[in-house]
């Protein structure tokens, strides 16, 4: 991996390899309240069965889906296989040798933030490199959007976004929110039936990254050069509340970048 890339030396380039689940921004999370002493309470949650080994819990936005998964993960509950958030939805799964779902959610129901949580030495805030001539829809964000093409790429490189969720492929990161101005440009009338892995996309209020070769509708506007999973590896290194940064790169770094790990 070349240190001295240029990408890397980008004042968002602070990332934490950490797969601890607690290493989440928790400035983001908290909305700042507990930088500034104030206290926290869980936005009141709804829970429901999901399946027959896992507790799904509501939340009424992703600020309090965030601090819940967060305080969760904290607490360490010895029943607890793993706690995936999805935007405004946090799953809690369990093995039903050691509990069953009543039991489950009936911890689950005494789960709280505590008054003050301290924000961490360190945020998971990842650089990823995108070349933005590697596109096929930037002319078309563009119209759609009504901005020049230099815009689209400043105002969507210029925004940190949060990872609400992973899914569609393995490791496929959902980036909100997208800045207002590029929010709302459709997706292609058809689907491609092949999406190079590395492609960024954007769609809607959201930007991802397709993870592997797979259909798409997404408007693609870049790509990366980085591998972002590896399933021999099992290599994930995207998790959902994260933050990622697009650093713009040109033809010459993304070749010399090519098939590098985040």
């Amino acid at each position: 991996m070349r240190l001295d890339s240029p990408w890397r030396q980008h004042p968002s380039y602070h990332c934490s390899r950490s797969t601890n689940a607690a290493c989440v921004h928790y400035r983001e999370a908290l909305g700042f309240l507990c930088s500034h002493g104030e206290s926290v309470i869980v936005t009141k949650k709804a829970l429901q069965p999901l399946g027959d080994q896992a507790v799904l819990a509501s939340f009424a936005d992703e600020t309090a889906a965030l601090r819940f998964a967060l305080s969760v993960r904290r607490q360490q509950l010895a029943w607890v296989q793993d706690v995936v958030l999805a935007y405004t939805t946090v799953a809690v799964f369990f093995d039903l040798d050691h509990i069953n779902y009543a039991a489950a959610a009936g911890d689950l129901q005494k789960v709280d933030l505590p008054q003050v949580i301290p924000l961490p030495e360190e945020t998971c805030l990842h650089s990823i490199p995108c070349c933005y001539e590697h596109q096929l829809d930037l002319a078309r964000v563009a119209e759609s959007t009504g901005l020049a093409a230099d815009e689209v790429i400043r105002l969507h490189a210029g925004t940190v976004y949060t990872v609400y969720a992973i899914g569609f492929c393995p490791g496929f990161p959902y980036l909100g929110y997208l800045p207002d101005l590029l929010c709302g440009v459709p997706r292609l009338p058809a689907p491609r039936l092949r999406v190079e892995a590395g492609s960024v996309g954007l769609t809607g209020r959201q930007t991802g990254i397709y993870t592997e070769p797979r259909p798409g509708g997404w408007n693609l506007i870049g790509r990366t050069p980085l591998e972002l999973v590896n399933l021999v590896d099992g290599y994930f290194p995207l998790r959902a509340g994260d933050r990622v940064q697009f650093v713009r790169i040109d033809e010459v770094e993304f070749k010399a970048l090519q098939g590098q790990r985040l």
